[in-house]
């Protein structure tokens, strides 16, 4: 061409981003500046994606630096770019700024602002820019519902989610088969698998994200068996299922302990379906086979996997090692972990802990002090539980709660009704090397019985409790709730970080397998 303009230039950059050639796009830019033809705010939207998909804020902001100089910033094009890139990169702070600076912002904007700071985790600031847009005039869209209802899930706020669903209800968006899948997902994170049911059984035609998202939902409440019904249904439907529909299944299989059937849905997913099965289906299956007790055959499969098995699989089975008592094999794995990640702490207090519940109190103070050595600490463990829309956090033996004394006489009132009832406390789970009455004193003080007591006493009869904590429920507090359950007459869900568990009447949806 003899004259090259902005549109032919920007036409050959656009066509190199889109088509994944980057740095042939940047290179084009230089020459299209070199070549004395100025970019327009049209090639600065069409590059900004590029460093977005690389997360490089850095030469981000030198765009950023270039579009304030000449008089784009205000662009809404441009502002759309940098808000998305800056999320991109983690930095929301900056595409609040930018967003903040925007003189016009439409509904596109409000709506990847919103999504910026909901994918990165911002919720409360996620929380706040819906409400500044409510505020502005702007309608919600079903996008903006697609982007915020994840974050209530994700922060186990049925509160909110509830608000949420009467947001989308009020503006006719229930019909929405993406936002119905996020509502449905929401509920189930949020322990109300129920209500999650109800929303998927009003849709007329489930796409694969609401099935798999409902066999998911059914997978970590229970019963498992529930969501292989809802696979063969769906298959029925001539929906084909994807690689996350299986994960779910697979799933399932673990929670119910079907190894059986689990080998068959890993086998079916290449057999007929053409899906080669990822890292994280390798990882299922043994977990499968690790939680049924099946260690040397997980151990087999794992180090015959055709994929390099990463610190997390192998994790799966330490954590299934420390759980049947198998200290040896536990040291295998662990030796397996430690040449992958030298400084994964889980897998450090998950040995620690397996040599404790064998009594190989030495060993476990060795590596403890080994641990310390190497500075690392420990998650401590912490439950929190939702009140009069206010969030409650206990962690073990916490007594900065203003109502622990009462938290505490609750507590002793309920041992002695459990006593009478045949309680006898499981102090397997205390890993310290103390006298059984000692040990004892430990477990009363565990952050999931502090937050459901508290919830028991601050709420009006018959009210669901729902407790959420971080690491797994041990096994004394998931007998104990299943006796407060049964002497309160209520139901009490609580979310560890394996599954839900329902417990009423005495019985707990688990199966006591989990």
């Amino acid at each position: 061409m003899a004259e090259k303009d902005a549109v032919s230039w920007n036409t050959l950059v656009v066509l190199s981003a889109e088509n994944g050639r980057h740095q042939e796009a940047l290179g084009l830019i230089r020459e299209m500046w070199g070549d004395g033809c100025k970019p327009d705010s049209f090639t600065l939207s069409s590059v900004l994606p590029i460093f977005a998909e690389w997360a490089d804020v850095r030469r981000g902001m030198e765009v950023h630096g270039f579009a304030t100089r000449n008089g784009f910033a205000d662009d809404v094009f441009v502002g759309s770019g940098l808000i998305n890139m800056y999320a991109n990169c983690t930095r929301t702070d900056y595409s609040v700024k930018v967003f903040d600076n925007l003189p016009g912002r439409d509904a596109i904007l409000w709506n990847s602002m919103l999504a910026g700071c909901a994918q990165n985790g911002s919720a409360e600031e996620a929380l706040e820019i819906f409400r500044r847009m409510l505020h502005s005039g702007i309608r919600p869209m079903p996008v903006t519902f697609s982007s915020l209802i994840p974050v209530c899930g994700n922060l186990a706020s049925l509160h909110l989610g509830k608000q949420l669903h009467a947001y989308v209800i009020f503006g006719g968006l229930d019909g929405n088969v993406f936002v119905t899948s996020s509502l449905i997902d929401m509920y189930c994170k949020c322990g109300d698998v129920s209500m999650a049911r109800h929303i998927f059984d009003r849709i007329q035609s489930p796409d694969v994200v609401s099935w798999t998202v409902m066999i998911m939902g059914h997978a970590l409440h229970g019963p498992a068996r529930e969501a292989l019904v809802l696979f063969d249904r769906m298959e029925l439907g001539n929906l084909k299922p994807n690689d996350i529909t299986f994960l779910a299944v697979l799933a399932a299989c673990s929670h119910a302990g079907l190894v059986d059937e689990g080998w068959k849905y890993f086998n079916s997913m290449s057999d007929h379906y053409g899906i080669v099965p990822s890292l994280e289906h390798h990882a299922a299956l043994a977990d499968i086979l690790g939680r049924a007790g099946k260690l040397e055959q997980a151990y087999n499969f794992i180090s015959k996997m055709q994929i390099k098995p990463t610190a997390s699989v192998w994790s799966t089975l330490l954590r299934a090692c420390k759980v049947h008592k198998n200290t040896v094999l536990a040291e295998e794995v662990a030796k397996r972990i430690f040449e992958l990640e030298p400084k994964s702490m889980g897998s450090h207090v998950t040995l620690s802990n397996a040599y404790s519940s064998s009594g190989r109190w030495n060993e476990a103070a060795h590596l403890r002090k080994s641990m310390r050595k190497k500075g690392m600490k420990k998650e401590p463990a912490c439950s929190w539980i939702e009140v009069k829309n206010k969030r409650h956090v206990f962690v073990a033996h916490d007594k900065s709660h203003p109502w622990y004394e009462r938290i505490v006489g609750a507590l002793n009132v309920f041992s002695e009704q459990m006593a009478r009832q045949g309680y006898v406390p499981n102090t397997e789970d205390v890993f310290q090397d103390i006298e059984e009455e000692q040990k004892s004193h430990v477990l009363c003080g565990h952050s999931e019985k502090l937050a459901m007591v508290f919830g028991i006493i601050s709420t009006p009869p018959g009210t669901t409790i729902r407790v959420m904590k971080n690491l797994r429920v041990c096994v004394d507090c998931h007998t104990v709730t299943k006796f407060i359950s049964k002497i309160v007459g209520r139901e009490i869900v609580m979310r560890d970080a394996n599954r839900f568990h329902h417990f009423k009447d005495g019985n707990c949806s688990c199966g006591d397998f989990w």
